[in-house]
């Protein structure tokens, strides 16, 4: 399978056009010669909290390369603001780190419905809403949204990947679909749909969604379980994949069940749900998992096991979630390398 991401293309081409671009200097607010400063927005608490660690790892990794001396002989200063994945607060803290903090861009705003709530402000602003933690089709649009770039494969692609796999492996499957009813999984739902094609409306007998403020999806299982459905698509955060999981399993409901990949890791979702209970999960991965014996003596792995107990010691080394943090980081620290003194917007 291809993936392109055409937004990081194009910005690091601009960025290596002239080798001239070392020497002549050129800041954006949150430059100067000895700094760099960038905005980062964060659901430290609420019910998405379990990707807090993203923006922990992020900032560690900020700290080791600031400790080596920096990019280009700046440090990298992040400030980090909890947004609890409220869009409003979302669009509060933005509006902070834009006007008030004056950072050159925030950086790896995490989830769809937040990143909806401020993509319109920052592309008005023309300030760089940088490699975005949501993998939403609609930010794959440089015409529209030239200040907005993402950064993972998106989630129209892999529900596709999981119709496909469905249609190839279990034709006539009943599919029950549970997902989160806001921009993200709505996303993976109409994937998943076109994935099917004509067939989605005989193989999908049963959609069930929840509220981020709900306690808990376990009626929504239960009506889910009474449709008869022998396959499930769990479209959900890592809170409500664990919940989910846990009672399929304790209803005693069997179906072939398949994950979406922002919730499949073993220390934020499958450990909390029960990892008896989690054995036959089907789900996509672009990112190496901690815990996959494949990855041993994986020198990239070696490299992040290191920084992990030197700079986030107290990480978790079997979330997925802080190689996704770790990984990203470097992306960033990348782009700021090449764009040498074209600091600018």
């Amino acid at each position: 399978m291809k993936r392109t991401l055409i937004p990081i293309a194009a910005l690091l081409a601009a960025a290596l056009a002239s080798p001239a671009a070392l020497a002549q200097k050129n800041y954006g607010p949150g430059v100067s010669d000895k700094e760099i400063l960038v905005g980062h927005i964060n659901p430290y608490s609420g019910p998405a909290s379990a990707y807090g660690t993203i923006g922990r790892v992020i900032a560690a990794y900020l700290k080791k390369v600031n400790a080596e001396g920096g990019v280009n002989g700046r440090e990298i200063n992040m400030i980090t603001y909890d947004d609890g994945y409220s869009p409003p607060k979302t669009v509060e803290m933005a509006r902070k780190l834009v006007e008030q903090d004056k950072v050159l861009l925030i950086f790896q705003p995490l989830g769809t419905p937040p990143n909806s709530a401020i993509h319109k402000y920052m592309n008005a602003k023309k300030v760089p809403q940088l490699f975005v933690a949501t993998g939403a089709t609609k930010w794959n649009d440089p015409k529209k949204l030239p200040w907005t770039m993402g950064w993972q494969p998106n989630y129209q692609t892999e529900g596709r990947i999981y119709a496909q796999h469905i249609l190839k492996t279990k034709p006539n499957a009943k599919i029950a679909v549970l997902y989160q009813n806001d921009d993200y999984g709505k996303d993976y739902l109409k994937g998943f749909k076109d994935g099917l094609g004509a067939k989605a409306k005989t193989m999908i007998v049963k959609e069930a969604s929840y509220e981020v403020s709900d306690p808990t999806v376990d009626s929504q299982m239960v009506q889910l379980q009474a449709s008869g459905a022998d396959t499930f698509f769990n479209i959900t955060t890592p809170k409500f994949a664990a919940q989910a999981i846990r009672k399929a399993w304790d209803s005693g409901w069997k179906p072939v069940h398949y994950l979406n990949n922002v919730s499949v890791g073993v220390g934020s979702v499958l450990k909390p749900a029960g990892l008896e209970k989690s054995v036959g999960l089907i789900t996509t991965n672009y990112i190496k998992d901690p815990t996959d014996p494949q990855w041993k003596n994986d020198a990239g792995m070696q490299g992040w096991t290191a920084f992990m107990k030197k700079y986030y010691p107290d990480g978790d080394l079997i979330d997925k979630a802080n190689v996704y943090g770790y990984a990203v980081a470097k992306t960033l620290v990348q782009t700021i390398k090449q764009a040498g003194n074209d600091l600018s917007r």
